[in-house]
């Protein structure tokens, strides 16, 4: 179903924003550019509502994953899917693994398909991170993403590239304090 699709509905453009932003593999890389360029959004309207709507799943992930996916392995087919998921995430993982706070912020942070805030969730619970420093690693990573794909709709190449930068730089110095 397209934007336009969702609005002849009677959905309001910022709901559509917070639906896709919500939405596993599109999360806010697809929301902020529907946002701006489909909807004419300002970036500081639009940023705000894609990081509300790609947060809205993470708390559920992280403390319902566990017991949902023992309900859900019961079934044979759920239970290959949960398996080759998990084992994907475990893959794709390995910085969350190695360096788990600051890992997980940089894995969110990669404004790629399969390494946003749904699957940065899956690894914090995964690698038994605590619920109130994978949230916050999993916020500032979508932070940084957001900020990535906004100045990528604005700017294109350059500006996503130097944002990137420099916000995972300030996440890493940050967070890296903390970890102190």
């Amino acid at each position: 179903m397209s934007p336009e699709e969702f609005l002849s509905l009677g959905f309001s453009k910022e709901l559509v924003v917070l639906i896709i932003s919500a939405l596993p593999i599109f999360e806010l890389r697809g929301a902020i550019p529907v946002a701006i360029t489909v909807f004419h959004l300002p970036w500081y309207y639009a940023l705000p509502l894609a990081i509300i709507g790609n947060l809205l799943p993470v708390p559920l992930i992280l403390l319902f994953l566990d017991a949902i996916s023992r309900f859900l392995s019961k079934v044979d087919f759920f239970d290959r899917f949960l398996q080759w998921l998990f084992e994907h995430t475990r893959k794709r993982g390995r910085v969350v693994e190695r360096y788990e706070r600051i890992g997980l912020a940089l894995f969110v942070a990669i404004p790629l398909p399969v390494t946003g805030a749904w699957t940065g969730s899956l690894a914090a619970v995964l690698f038994g991170l605590k619920f109130k420093h994978a949230i916050l690693s999993i916020f500032i990573g979508v932070f940084i993403a957001g900020t990535i794909v906004t100045c990528l709709c604005l700017l294109g190449w350059a500006g996503a590239v130097i944002a990137g930068v420099a916000l995972c730089a300030l996440a890493i110095s940050g967070l890296w304090r903390a970890s102190r």
